[in-house]
């Protein structure tokens, strides 16, 4: 089995001018990124009323992904690290807007600008550090904090992924529901070691009826089982209320300290010569809440 491409080095050193022309050349590779560029579009749920959506197409490469989104007759933007991968893409003359940026730094888009995005493969290497200043959790909280803002509310973003083991599935899960996202894993084909793939769908904004989590395709091509689809039940949300709310509230309720302690704690008060209220019956007595 060949080793995993994140393993072997940083995605802008792998992804050489080499690696780049090979990886476009590759009539396999083309077809498996078409059919999950038209999965990814199809997750996401966008109205059918003719009118051209921004997307966003995140480790865009050498543009396979977008292509599939300008044949459905929408414009997008390509953000991508490799700059051996985008130089391909332009040879190629693909049609939407490229971006060379590092997508653990932030998206660096305009907040609100976004009808929707997708990544195939990519979120995945958000969780090596490659470098001895990366830190995987505050990585992928960059990334999914600046997805949400630049992201029209209501708005879906179908992140394709391999992770490498749960670990790493939750670690990326968690981070998007921290960062304000509702949605789930979607899993094709779950009992197929070949065919198997992961989407995370995720919508801009608190849970509702149209950001409910689709079901996931088994081997006829028709949709699975709710328990199939959901996986280890990720179809979860972190409500932007409880991510704001004052430390005070957050802080579990301490145990009740006691007459004793307070009785020891005016000892020694007392010892050290400060001046203390006499011990009566009502000391450390506990209050009602209301006079």
């Amino acid at each position: 089995m060949a080793a995993r491409p994140e393993l072997l080095a940083p995605p802008e050193i792998f992804y050489d001018e080499t690696e780049a022309r090979k990886y476009t050349s590759s009539s396999r590779i083309i077809d498996i990124q078409a059919k999950i560029s038209e999965r990814a579009l199809e997750l996401l749920a966008l109205p059918d009323d003719g009118i051209p959506r921004l997307l966003l197409d995140i480790g865009c490469g050498s543009g396979l992904s977008g292509e599939t989104l300008s044949e459905n007759g929408h414009h997008w933007i390509g953000l991508d690290i490799s700059q051996a991968m985008l130089n391909v893409a332009l040879e190629r003359e693909t049609e939407g807007d490229l971006l060379l940026g590092d997508m653990g730094q932030g998206l660096g888009l305009r907040p609100g600008v976004i009808d929707g995005a997708i990544s195939i493969s990519a979120v995945q290497w958000l969780c090596n550090a490659d470098k001895s200043s990366h830190e995987p959790r505050l990585r992928l909280k960059a990334f999914f904090g600046s997805l949400y803002r630049c992201l029209a509310r209501g708005a879906r973003a179908v992140l394709q992924v391999y992770p490498q083991n749960n670990a790493q599935r939750d670690l990326i899960v968690s981070s998007a529901m921290r960062a304000g996202f509702s949605g789930g894993v979607v899993v094709d084909f779950p009992h197929s070691t070949k065919s198997r793939k992961e989407y995370l769908v995720l919508t801009c904004g608190p849970p509702s009826l149209s950001s409910a989590v689709p079901k996931g395709k088994g081997e006829d091509g028709q949709s699975c089982s709710d328990d199939d689809s959901s996986g280890d039940g990720d179809d979860r949300t972190v409500s932007v209320s409880d991510r704001h709310r004052p430390r005070k509230k957050q802080k579990l309720d301490k145990k009740n300290k006691g007459k004793e302690w307070v009785m020891r704690k005016k000892e020694q008060m007392r010892r050290r010569g400060v001046a203390v209220p006499l011990d009566t019956k009502y000391t450390a007595r506990k209050r009602k809440a209301r006079f």
